[in-house]
């Protein structure tokens, strides 16, 4: 049997987030820089081409460390297809930084493996949980300061000059959709949305 070799896997789900936590954690656990796995990028379909380069890479009995078990996967059932793909199909052994009860070396014996099964199964729960957490408080979040009026997106372009004479026009029906976008200088999609907002403002009211 070839000696056991060290590796970490690491993923943010943005290149937008930092990943020097992860890193340092592996570094600190003794993972050597050259055999750090990392992906930025989401982990919706776990498609992850540094996931999959390692998964070829592994052979039985090396050890993988993670920083956290939802490095693993997006939600319950992927972290535990993934464990058990691991640890069972390749023989890899895991340890899992935040949580060293999750360390398959310890306790190979039945009761060892039955209940790191049920530490993982408690864990990959409580991940997928606070996913769902975080993803309604953010909904909520959103909701509510949409309740107070705060506009999202890229604010509107400004209206053309001749879009007021324009629009009355267009409203005594002597243009045309085409030809009132057109003298807007936008597409006629955009005239007519941006004619109903101007007509909702009250806008309108205020200048007749």
């Amino acid at each position: 049997m070839g000696e056991r070799k060290v590796y970490g896997y690491m993923r943010v789900s943005s290149k937008d987030q930092k990943e020097d936590r992860q890193r340092v954690a592996l570094c600190e656990a003794g993972v050597p820089e050259s055999n750090i796995y990392a992906d930025k990028q989401s982990g919706k379909d776990f498609d992850r081409p540094a996931y999959r380069r390692l998964v070829r890479k592994l052979r039985k009995d090396d050890l993988l460390y993670i920083k956290s078990i939802d490095r693993l996967g997006r939600n319950y059932e992927e972290i535990q297809n993934q464990w058990r793909m691991l640890t069972k199909e390749k023989g890899v052994d895991i340890y899992v930084i935040d949580m060293p009860l999750l360390d398959t070396r310890r306790g190979k014996d039945l009761v060892g493996t039955f209940l790191s099964d049920i530490v993982l199964q408690v864990l990959s729960f409580v991940a997928e949980n606070e996913r769902s957490n975080i993803r309604q408080r953010q909904a909520e979040g959103i909701a509510a300061a949409k309740a107070r009026g705060v506009k999202f997106g890229r604010p509107a372009a400004p209206l053309p000059d001749n879009f007021h004479e324009v629009y009355k026009w267009w409203e005594a029906g002597k243009l045309t959709n085409a030809a009132a976008a057109k003298a807007c200088g936008m597409p006629v999609a955009s005239f007519r949305y941006r004619a109903k907002a101007y007509e909702d403002s009250g806008y309108l009211s205020n200048t007749k």
